[in-house]
C-alpha cells in the first residue's frame, strides 16, 4: 500500500526548470548576496506590497533579527500565542526577551483580540501575530490595539504566503513581517530560507546590517546583535521560479480544503471554516476527540497525518516558568485535538477522494 503523504512537491516541481536555475548560479560563480537574492527580494516585496524585503537564512532567524531590529532587549515582554510550534518563542528567547503567552480565538486558532487587550496592560515591547495554518489572524483589530498602545506588531507569515484580507497581503499590515521558505511552505525553497518585509526604511537598514554581522559597511560593525543569516543564491533562484505560481498553488490548496469541508460536514469534524483568500490553506487542520484512534485508522488505510502542534509553548519542559496572560483554555484544549490531513498542490483527485473515503469509513464504524 502506498501512503498518501502529508505533503509532496513532486507535481509542483515537475515542469519547473530548477536545474537551469541552479546552473545559472553555478555559471556566475557568485553564491551569496548576488543578483538572484537582489532579484528575489525585489520581486517578493512587490508581491507582498511593501517597500523592502530582506532575505535571511531561515524563518526563525527572520523573527529573531526582526525583534532585534525593532529594539527588543533582554527582559522585554513579547506577546505571542502558544499553539504555533515554539518557533516565535525560540526567537524571543534568543534575544533574551520574555514570551507572554495569550489565548487564541476558537474560530480561527489565531491570537484572540480580547486576550491581547488584556496582555497589553502589562506593557509589552512587541507583539508577534502568527497567521497560523495559512489563516490570517484578526489583524485589523489586533493592529488597532497595538497602535493605540504604541506597541510594535510583527506578523509571523511563515504559513501564510499569499493570504489576503481586503486585498492586502499577509505581511503588509504590521511594522514588519517574517516569512519562512522551508521546502513544505506555500512558497518553499529546496532548503532553508526566510525573509523580513517592511515599509520602514530605517528598519530595513537595520535588518540588512544585523543579518550580516551588524555591519553598517563592510568590516565596520555599527549594530549590536549581528548574525550571519543570509539566503544563498541557489535558493533565491529557485524561489524566483516558484513565486509566479504561488497564487495558483494557493487556489489548489483551497479547493482541496473546500472539498474536505463539504465531505466532512456533519461528521463531528471541527475544521477551519474559511476557504476565501484569507486562508492560504498551508495546512488542513481539524479538531477531533480521540484523535489517536482516527490517526491510527487513517495510517492503516494509507493516509499520512500529523499534529500541528501537540504541546503548547507554555507547557514545554525547558521553560517551566512561562508567563501567561489570562486563561489558556482554548489553546490547551485545541492542542489535545488537532490533526492535520494531506492538502497540497498536485494532490490527485484520487488521493483526495481516498482521504475522504477513509475518514468517512472511520466515522461509520
Amino acid at each position: 500500500m502506498t501512503m498518501i503523504p502529508l505533503f509532496s512537491d513532486v507535481a509542483m516541481n515537475k515542469n519547473l526548470d530548477l536545474l537551469g536555475a541552479v546552473k545559472k548560479v553555478l555559471d556566475r560563480h557568485w553564491y551569496v548576496l548576488g543578483e538572484e537574492v537582489t532579484g528575489f527580494e525585489s520581486e517578493f516585496a512587490d508581491y507582498v506590497g511593501v517597500s523592502h524585503c530582506i532575505s535571511m537564512a531561515n524563518g526563525t532567524d527572520a523573527i529573531e533579527i526582526a525583534l532585534r531590529s525593532v529594539g527588543v532587549e533582554p527582559g522585554d515582554l513579547v506577546v505571542t500565542v502558544a499553539n504555533a510550534g515554539f518557533y516565535s518563542s525560540t526567537a524571543i528567547h534568543a534575544v533574551g526577551a520574555v514570551p507572554l503567552y495569550v489565548d487564541i480565538a476558537p474560530s480561527c486558532m489565531t491570537m484572540s483580540v480580547n486576550a491581547l487587550a488584556e496582555a497589553l496592560k502589562q506593557k509589552p515591547r512587541c507583539v508577534i501575530v502568527t497567521h497560523l495554518y495559512g489563516q490570517m489572524a484578526n489583524i485589523k483589530e489586533l493592529l488597532a490595539l497595538t497602535h493605540d498602545a504604541g506597541v510594535t506588531l510583527i506578523e509571523d507569515c511563515a504559513q501564510s504566503h499569499g493570504a489576503k484580507l481586503e486585498g492586502r497581503q499577509a505581511g503588509s499590515w504590521g511594522d514588519a513581517a517574517c516569512f519562512s521558505f522551508y521546502p513544505t511552505k506555500n512558497l518553499g525553497a529546496m532548503g532553508d530560507g526566510g525573509a523580513v518585509v517592511t515599509n520602514n526604511d530605517k528598519l530595513a537598514t537595520r535588518l540588512k546590517a544585523i543579518r550580516q554581522y551588524g555591519w553598517s559597511s563592510k568590516y565596520h560593525v555599527g549594530h549590536t546583535g549581528g548574525k550571519n543569516s543570509r539566503l544563498d543564491e541557489i535558493q533565491a533562484a529557485i524561489l524566483r521560479i516558484k513565486l509566479p505560481l504561488l497564487d495558483t498553488w494557493n487556489v489548489a490548496r483551497r479547493d482541496i480544503a473546500s472539498r474536505y469541508n463539504e465531505a466532512f460536514s456533519g461528521l463531528g469534524f471541527d475544521a477551519l471554516p474559511f476557504v476565501d483568500e484569507s486562508f492560504a490553506a498551508h495546512l488542513y487542520v481539524t479538531r477531533i476527540h480521540r484523535r489517536e484512534a482516527l490517526r491510527e485508522f487513517l495510517k492503516a488505510h494509507g493516509v499520512a497525518t500529523e499534529i500541528h502542534y501537540p504541546i503548547p509553548d507554555h507547557q514545554q519542559v525547558a521553560y517551566p516558568q512561562s508567563l501567561i496572560a489570562g486563561s489558556m483554555a482554548v489553546t490547551n484544549s485545541s492542542c489535545q485535538k488537532l490533526l492535520t490531513l494531506p492538502c497540497f498542490p498536485g494532490m490527485t483527485d484520487e488521493a483526495v477522494e481516498s482521504v475522504i473515503a477513509a475518514v468517512k469509513k472511520y466515522f461509520e464504524q
